[in-house]
């Protein structure tokens, strides 16, 4: 699998993230499973949260093989010093590892938050502790607003940014270009999320993908046109929704990518206009 440049760290990741619901609710063998055919893949950038259900504890064993030879990124949504601290390490330990490579301040939202987490014994303060002591090499955030990663990058010089760059949102919103503009020139490591992201569900729809929110892209041309509009953007890698059969028609389409065309372009963009999206949502 291809593998891009983290900004100027030195770091290459594969330009698909293993997330880390595909293992949320699985058997640890099924965990080890998924873990060794994404190795196999090509696979060395896996993203996990707390957030997500019991994936720390299915991850952590199915990982501890391979560590020195993946970048491991974890999450936090707590917003105070003390909480991160806590959290942190109680991270560590269900993904028995002694560092990250990077941690992240999880779906920051709203301008509140982002006070919080810069204000006194706000959360920045136990990240910069963190990497001060070796426990994180990398510091970055994901937000599902544009409004808060604006305004993250204006308060601090993180590593990376992990946000939602997606075709849909993308064309038929303007949701995306402001923030990958500003990621770009504070050189930002930038990763993607909900790459394979459609539209939201119905009230009263019966979810064919459970671990998802929204309705995924799982037609394989429609996906492989929705992976290569977003590696076409200046992105490192793309993490794909938490079902493995997902994982794995986002690798076939990585192994056979070639730059979005102008034409593809035009097609997605006239099939944005009748979609239900997921920004109200983010």
């Amino acid at each position: 699998m291809e593998k891009r440049p983290l900004s100027n760290t030195g770091e290459n990741l594969s330009v698909i993230g293993f997330g880390g619901t595909i293992v949320m609710n699985e058997t640890k063998k099924n965990s080890a499973i998924f873990v060794s055919k994404a190795i196999d893949r090509g696979i060395n950038y896996f993203d996990v949260s707390p957030l997500y259900g019991n994936a720390q504890e299915m991850l952590g064993p199915a990982l501890k093989k391979y560590r020195k030879n993946i970048f491991l990124a974890c999450k936090t949504v707590k917003r105070t010093s003390k909480e991160v601290k806590k959290e942190l390490h109680d991270s560590l330990k269900k993904l028995k590892t002694d560092y990250f490579d990077l941690y992240q301040l999880h779906e920051v939202k709203t301008i509140d938050e982002v006070n919080k987490i810069f204000g006194i014994n706000g959360a920045i303060e136990a990240f910069i502790e963190a990497k001060e002591k070796g426990l994180v090499k990398y510091i970055g955030f994901s937000a599902h607003s544009e409004e808060a990663a604006l305004a993250l990058m204006d308060q601090y010089n993180f590593t990376t940014i992990l946000f939602p760059f997606n075709w849909v949102i993308w064309l038929k919103d303007k949701f995306g270009p402001r923030v990958l503009n500003k990621a770009l020139k504070k050189e930002l490591g930038i990763l993607a999320l909900k790459a394979l992201a459609k539209r939201s569900l119905e009230n009263d729809e019966i979810l064919k993908w459970k671990k998802c929110w929204y309705y995924p892209i799982d037609d394989p041309e429609e996906a492989s046109l929705s992976l290569s509009f977003t590696l076409s953007l200046p992105v490192t890698s793309a993490v794909v929704p938490g079902h493995a059969e997902l994982l794995w028609l986002a690798c076939d389409i990585a192994d056979n990518y070639m730059p979005i065309k102008n034409r593809e372009i035009k097609i997605l963009q006239e099939k944005s206009k009748s979609i239900k999206t997921i920004t109200n949502q983010l």
